[in-house]
């Protein structure tokens, strides 16, 4: 065989081998870039990292869900701030761990979805409905338009009674959404029920009035029906208010109490941030309410009510069979 032969044969294998080392080196080069990149944090992570989510990162650590939210998965979480839990009576992680534990729990699970939703997912709609991890709950999104443009940057987006601060969040087991508001989740039933077991939520105030009022026109059917509707929910201190006591309910004409509480009723499902201001609501009455909203109050006024609002006192309060807004001024039409 021939020198020739033998030199060119080295120079195959050397050729070779500088492939294989530049292929190698390659690899190596991917490899490390890949060991480099940063990685998503989960869920319980980002909320235990936010300065803003202190109350909430200590309900979820009472109720045992900052396990949950620490496994792989495609969650969605509508994440209430600390001026959200403040808003709704918890003021401190003391208040918070003194809550019972299976009522602050359900609280939490109807705020998380088993699904990934981003926000470019949620469709330009009032109310679509979202599972949470209550079986028998579900949450309504909202997207809007909040002016004529049809881009995504010109829409508002609302989960039940409360405003998108923040969306998209991304972490390795889902998605977060910031919220300015605690979701009560629908758990005392239709609307007769939930306001029966009002003081559950509200310990202040008190029904008995509206309830007897209700029996005695004998509407209590639209309140247990399917709905959706929205109710304006007059106190017992409204109704003393106007000089309506037990016995003079129990006096009043059924045609009147009916006209009177029909016009307290939409035929929607309607959440505050879907109510603009001056905007005029249709009752089941026929009749109309004005809304008003300021930095400091939600109101509605009825046309008999000589431009005296009523105050929305406790707001976006879901039932099965629609939402209740408590108002501390009955609405005459």
């Amino acid at each position: 065989m021939s020198i020739h032969h033998y030199a060119s044969t080295g120079r195959s294998w050397s050729l070779l081998l500088t492939l294989l080392t530049a292929l190698i080196i390659s690899f190596s080069s991917c490899k490390e870039q890949e060991d480099t990149t940063p990685k998503l944090s989960t869920i319980t992570e980002l909320i235990n990292t936010g300065s803003k989510f202190t109350l909430l990162k200590a309900a979820l650590v009472r109720t045992g869900l900052d396990g949950t939210l620490s496994q792989p998965g495609t969650y969605t979480v509508f994440a209430p701030t600390d001026d959200a839990f403040k808003l709704f009576g918890y003021g401190d992680v003391a208040t918070v761990n003194a809550a019972p534990v299976e009522t602050l729990k359900a609280v939490l699970q109807y705020h998380v979805l088993g699904t990934r939703l981003e926000s470019s997912s949620i469709p330009v709609a009032v109310n679509t409905a979202q599972q949470t991890l209550i079986p028998t709950a579900v949450l309504y999104t909202s997207k809007v338009l909040s002016g004529t443009s049809t881009t995504s940057s010109s829409t508002k987006l609302s989960i039940n009674g409360a405003h998108v601060l923040q969306a998209d969040g991304q972490a390795s087991n889902g998605v977060i959404y910031a919220i300015d508001r605690i979701l009560i989740p629908p758990v005392l039933g239709n609307v007769v029920t939930t306001l029966q077991n009002s003081s559950l939520l509200f310990p202040t105030v008190s029904f008995k009035l509206l309830q007897a009022a209700v029996t005695k026109a004998g509407v209590g059917a639209i309140l247990t029906g399917p709905g959706p509707i929205t109710v304006f929910a007059p106190t017992d201190a409204a109704f003393k208010a106007v000089g309506y006591d037990s016995a003079m309910i129990a006096k009043a004409p059924v045609g009147i109490l009916a006209n009177i509480l029909s016009y307290h009723v939409l035929d929607s499902r309607t959440y505050t941030p879907l109510i603009t201001n001056g905007s005029s609501l249709t009752t089941l009455q026929g009749g109309t309410l004005t809304a008003g909203i300021s930095t400091t109050a939600l109101t509605v006024t009825g046309k008999g009510n000589a431009n005296t609002a009523s105050n929305i006192i406790g707001a976006d309060i879901s039932a099965t069979n629609g939402v209740v807004h408590i108002i501390d001024r009955l609405l005459i039409p």
